[in-house]
């Protein structure tokens, strides 16, 4: 906190600071004479009515009321890394989408829709990276036709917590009441300590999934697309470690290897063997693999709620880099369910704007980042830009890849491994695929579905807030 020469603490923070990164300290109660402080770390999205709005590094947004705020400053964008490999936010963005390409994708100036019949929601969400070429609204309802048109549910894929992530653009979207359904991390660490955890003993490499791989793998009758979908990528590596005669394997991981990078997907245990070191024992196979190759640094996403893979990737040298959320659009109407069917292939005919999971570094040339273009069904001259999404989330759970929910739920996972050994389980939440149910009651309160209100000029997306007073963690627990 900012402290005056005479020790007073001081607010040195005004409206002019939205979009930045802040620290405050607030009362936990207006009036309280007790002093007793809460704080909160994180992007300040809006401050508008005398509330001030921050969205934290997981995501979460908390209204603080300018009458219970006692200090205040504006904090670097992101703290500096202690340990492993240096990364952007983009950078990160880019090779995760390219681990797990969608079957057909178009572009929205520098926004990439992308869908895979329902199969993952990373692979059926849009990837906004920079920007669309059109106003905010008029971009998100032809997104909304886009998917519309394919018996899908509009998903927007944002991140926070790191240097140039979407706070700004995550408050908007709950302003138009377009939903969080779940939020996730991702993590990176060097490669080397990975390989050398383990010996890899018993592990199979091989370069497809084959019949034995996809019967331990937790989505069962898979369809063309979804086989696409795991294939997909620069490099890719599926591992196994075989079980008895006539059973699947007892552990199984997959790894996609990109430039300097090797990402892990699909960790998944058989829930008798965990605690064996089995997932440790594939990773390790999969990351000597990747060394092979060329590759230094490593990338996996995890659930805020597992906490046994969190600790299992914390051994392996990972580190928290940032984090997504998934967001839906409001009451789809009239919009089927996009629950993938066996032997399900991509909607319609690729063209001219529209293509099988194209290559995320391949842009036509002629189009500029600032074209305007009209709004149809068709997205008429959108064009590709780098980018990339950062939703392929490997835990030792499974779940990265667990599919439509028929509730709007996600799936339940089994019970966790604990921290010796975190086995991944069936399924789990954090990567449920598109569902029909409409948009939870979860929403904050300053996220009415029928705001309108016109848009703050001082950010391109950050608009006036209905918060209400602070909502921050006990004092002395700091987010970052």
């Amino acid at each position: 906190m900012e402290i005056s020469a005479a020790g007073r603490l001081e607010v040195r923070i005004t409206p002019a600071d939205v979009g930045k990164r802040v620290s405050v300290r607030c009362l936990t109660e207006p009036g309280d004479t007790s002093a007793k402080f809460t704080d909160t770390v994180g992007v300040l999205t809006s401050w508008d009515n005398g509330v001030l709005m921050i969205t934290r590094r997981d995501g979460r947004r908390v209204p603080i009321a300018e009458s219970v705020l006692v200090a205040g400053k504006v904090v670097p964008a992101a703290p500096a890394r202690r340990r492993g490999p240096a990364a952007s936010y983009e950078e990160l963005a880019r090779v995760s989408s390219r681990a797990w390409r969608p079957v057909e994708s178009e572009w929205l100036g520098e926004w990439e829709l992308r869908a895979a019949s329902g199969f993952t929601r990373r692979a059926n969400s849009v990837l906004p990276l920079g920007d669309p070429g059109l106003p905010l609204d008029a971009a998100l309802d032809a997104v909304r036709r886009w998917y519309g048109e394919r018996g899908l549910p509009a998903y927007v894929q944002t991140a926070t917590g790191a240097e140039d992530t979407q706070e700004l653009l995550g408050a908007e979207l709950e302003r138009r009441g377009w939903t969080p359904e779940f939020a996730a991390e991702v993590w990176i660490g060097a490669l080397a300590p990975v390989a050398d955890r383990a010996e890899g003993a018993g592990v199979v490499l091989s370069r497809e999934a084959d019949e034995s791989w996809l019967a331990r793998y937790h989505r069962k009758g898979l369809s063309d697309v979804a086989l696409r979908v795991l294939g997909s990528g620069p490099s890719v590596w599926f591992a196994a470690v075989p079980g008895a005669p006539g059973e699947p394997p007892t552990a199984i991981g997959r790894c996609v290897v990109d430039g300097r990078w090797a990402g892990f997907t699909a960790v998944e245990v058989d829930p008798g063997r965990r605690r064996e070191g089995l997932a440790t024992e594939v990773m390790s196979a999969l990351a000597r693999r990747a060394l092979e190759e060329g590759a230094s640094a490593a990338w996996l996403q995890v659930e805020d709620d597992n906490e046994g893979a969190r600790a299992l990737y914390t051994r392996l040298g990972f580190a928290p880099h940032h984090a997504y959320q998934h967001y839906r659009a409001p009451q789809e109407q009239g919009a089927q369910e996009g629950r993938e069917q066996p032997g399900a292939s991509a909607t319609r005919p690729a063209d001219a704007r529209s293509s099988g999971a194209p290559s995320p570094d391949a842009r036509p040339s002629g189009t500029g980042p600032g074209d305007a273009r009209p709004a149809d069904a068709r997205l008429s001259g959108a064009r590709p830009t780098d980018t990339g999404s950062s939703s392929t989330r490997p835990t030792d759970t499974g779940a990265c890849d667990a599919g439509p929910s028929d509730t709007g739920s996600s799936a339940a996972r089994p019970s966790q491994a604990g921290p010796s050994e975190a086995g991944p389980s069936e399924a789990g939440p954090s990567e449920a695929g598109p569902s029909p149910a409409g948009p939870s009651d979860g929403r904050p309160a300053d996220a009415g579905p029928g705001d309108a209100r016109p848009a703050d000029p001082r950010s391109p997306y950050a608009r006036p807030s209905d918060a209400g007073p602070c909502e921050n963690r006990p004092s002395g627990a700091r987010s970052s």
